[in-house]
């Protein structure tokens, strides 16, 4: 229903991880898989959001598309994809976004922007033709063990639908 609205940025998402003194950091990423599995997204690994992750595993996701008045809550396990599943998508994306990975340094200070630039350069000049998955890029899945819709409605009648995971 939000891909036909033709809602901007319709895969943006809230990823809600642990912080090692236990309090919630969440940030906007953008879902690029969705099956029975679970919700798929890329990062760095290195960054605050895969450190946080492959610490505590626990994480939950929120999609809002305000002009439709819906939202999707979901709290679920994280788990690192394959190295199969990583390549395949690496390989999908545009040659500027494949460098940037090996370029930036995400979630660590750099002193000026230069730098990072200066980096860019480097690995534009290094890689002339294919462009391999550095190995901490990758993408995580969020297994899913309670999903939240949500409708709203007037007068704050909203709908509420929960599923919750028992068992299998």
């Amino acid at each position: 229903e939000a891909v036909s609205a033709s809602i901007d940025d319709v895969n943006a998402m809230t990823l809600s991880t642990l912080q090692e003194d236990g309090f919630p950091d969440a940030r906007i990423v953008l879902l690029k898989g969705l099956d029975e599995r679970g919700f798929t997204f890329f990062t760095n690994y290195e960054s605050e959001k895969g450190v946080q992750l492959s610490k505590h595993s626990k994480a939950s996701l929120v999609f809002h598309w305000k002009e439709l008045e819906r939202q999707v809550r979901v709290m679920g396990v994280a788990e690192q994809l394959t190295a199969a599943e990583n390549d395949a998508y690496f390989a999908s994306r545009p040659r500027a976004s494949q460098l940037g990975a090996w370029a930036s340094p995400q979630s660590q200070k750099i002193e000026k922007r230069e730098l990072l630039e200066e980096r860019y350069a480097q690995f534009e000049q290094q890689f002339t033709d294919v462009v391999p998955r550095p190995s901490h890029w990758g993408g995580f899945r969020i297994v899913p063990i309670k999903i939240e819709f949500w409708h709203g409605r007037s007068s704050r009648m909203h709908d509420r639908i929960v599923f919750e995971k028992r068992e299998n």
